[in-house]
């Protein structure tokens, strides 16, 4: 019988041992893709600030930016499959939303980058998705979204990421023409303002991209009052009112452009305004709930 009770808890210590080396080595694989992933990107970005400032005798192609930023790409979706998504359903905790959400927003400017000139975008966005990274391997948080939750509620997180993943292409852009209106009003176009598109190509764009965020933004606050019961018993009344706070801004904006030919600094502020309460509205209220008020979010 003793013997039996040995070989029983010697089975278990070797189960054990296995168990822990397994993930031991699932979690440095891990961390290690996720460096991958975030040295591509920088050097992506590195090569996009190189091509925009041409302050060194060697220039890299644009081919050569956009091959080394889908690398990263593909490294990240080895990461975010990993580290998100389970049988249990698809953790969506602080961190690893941020992540999934840069994922996004870098797989849309790149496609995006194959047909129309918004790669400049990647000097902030590809750093900030390399943050994203180093932040999900180093601060793991778990917050499940289950398998068995309705077709409504996926659709809606899905019509959320792309929406924000849309408008903060729109944000970045804001800046990058902020800094070529300051540069053209002040007569001194010079610099990495020569290599981007001409003004009126640049505006374009960011109505291009503001006005898709606003249709996925409006499709996506649609989908969330339906299955919205008591938003003060879910602890989705910030998120709620923000968000439809951000739509009117971005609608409103919309509105001008159409009816009174809004443009250049009127264009940005509002922008930027609007986009400032969208980060409050899902990061905001998410770190907020998560974080201080240790509530699911």
């Amino acid at each position: 019988m003793q013997g039996r009770r040995r070989a029983i808890r010697a089975h278990e210590c070797a189960y054990h041992h296995r168990f822990t080396e397994h993930h031991e080595v699932k979690r440095m694989t891990h961390t290690l893709l996720a460096y991958l992933a975030t040295l591509c990107y920088l050097a992506a970005a590195v090569f996009i600030g190189m091509r925009l400032f041409r302050k060194v005798d060697w220039t890299p192609s644009r081919r050569l930016a956009l091959s080394v930023g889908f690398a990263g790409l593909l490294l990240h979706s080895w990461v975010l499959w990993d580290g998100i998504f389970s049988r249990a359903g698809i953790n969506l905790g602080f961190y690893h939303a941020l992540a999934l959400t840069s994922w996004t927003i870098i797989a849309l400017l790149l496609v995006s980058s194959l047909t129309k000139p918004v790669d400049n975008l990647g000097l902030i966005l590809l750093p900030a998705a390399a943050l994203s990274l180093v932040l999900e391997t180093h601060f793991a948080d778990i917050e499940f979204m289950r398998t068995t939750s309705s077709w409504s509620l996926k659709i809606h997180v899905l019509l959320s990421m792309l929406a924000y993943s849309l408008l903060t292409l729109a944000a970045v852009q804001a800046m990058l023409l902020a800094v070529q209106d300051h540069y053209l009003r002040g007569r001194h176009p010079g610099g990495f303002v020569r290599t981007l598109p001409p003004l009126q190509t640049m505006e374009g764009l960011l109505f291009e991209m503001i006005s898709a965020g606003f249709v996925l933004l409006t499709l996506a606050l649609l989908s969330g009052f339906t299955f919205l019961e008591n938003m003060f018993a879910q602890h989705l009344v910030h998120k709620t009112v923000l968000s439809v706070l951000a739509w009117l801004v971005f609608g409103g904006l919309l509105i001008g452009r159409f009816r009174n030919g809004w443009r250049g600094r009127t264009a940005i502020v509002w922008t930027l305004g609007g986009f400032l309460i969208l980060i409050l509205a899902y990061f905001g209220s998410k770190a907020v709930l998560q974080f201080v008020l240790h509530q699911p979010s």
